[in-house]
């Protein structure tokens, strides 16, 4: 939940770990120094979108990071990628400047669903030609760790330390203790943090309504899906019934029971 990923890398205790991530994410950069941002921008033009992301810092050099973690998918996940980041660049630049050099966006997605489920964990994108690969620029870029792949990459001889750090955090609510493998300074920050003895009295308290919350969301949601799955298999066996296929046919067909389809035949 936002609240708390947020508590675990968006706080100025807790830096480190951040810090520590996106230099698994970018070893090819020297991160020195992060600074957290503000997390709600609002927007300059009267009457449209304001936006609020999870986290976001930037280096001493000004490069900044929006880290988001992402728990279902979305039908324009990567469109609301591409939106948040416009705020990330606006931001840099102040009145007066002529130029238009700005520090480089990376956007980290933390992907707790797969879009492509071919094992792979780490996909970037930037701004390219489309016939050459030719960038554009890489002052924006898009990396998305879709986190149920790293199953199967964390348990290979290659794993990364990313790797089993998105396996962490795709399993943490399943592991009863740490793996013992699990031994880079980034772990000892992560679990610690997550360890529910090391919450104050107000955030266990905060933890136990929030994860009631949620479990009431989910079975709302998953009633939704059911009288959803029923109503269709309703209008399925109309359509059959009209079409004069019988009843104990129509019954079979749909998974409604004899007596759900004799009520349709009565009620038309």
């Amino acid at each position: 939940m936002d609240g708390w990923f947020k508590r675990t890398f968006g706080t100025e205790n807790h830096k480190r770990l951040l810090h520590l991530f996106l230099q698994e994410l970018l070893p090819e950069r020297h991160i020195v120094n992060l600074k957290l941002e503000n997390t709600e921008h609002v927007n300059p033009i009267p009457g449209k979108k304001d936006i609020r992301v999870d986290v976001e810092c930037y280096d001493e050099d000004g490069t900044r990071f929006v880290v988001e973690m992402q728990v279902a998918d979305q039908e324009h996940f990567y469109e609301r990628a591409v939106f948040n980041s416009s705020f990330a660049i606006l931001q840099q630049k102040k009145k007066g400047e002529l130029d238009y050099d700005f520090p480089t966006v990376y956007v980290v997605g933390l992907m707790n669903f797969s879009r492509h489920p071919d094992g792979q964990v780490d996909f970037r994108y930037m701004l390219r030609e489309n016939n050459t690969g030719e960038p554009m620029t890489d002052r924006l870029q898009y990396i998305l760790l879709e986190l149920p792949n790293s199953v199967l990459r964390a348990q290979s001889p290659e794993a990364t330390v990313l790797d089993k750090f998105c396996f962490a955090l795709y399993q943490m609510d399943k592991f009863t203790e740490r793996p013992a493998e699990f031994k880079e300074e980034i772990f000892n920050l992560l679990f610690d943090y997550t360890d529910f003895a090391n919450f104050t009295p107000e955030e266990k308290l905060q933890y136990e309504l929030d994860m009631t919350t949620e479990a009431d969301r989910i079975n709302q949601l998953k009633y939704a899906e059911k009288k959803g799955r029923e109503e269709k298999a309703r209008e399925m066996a109309r359509a059959f019934l009209k079409l004069g296929v019988p009843a104990e046919t129509v019954a079979q067909g749909t998974g409604l029971s004899l007596e759900e389809v004799l009520q349709l035949v009565e009620s038309e």
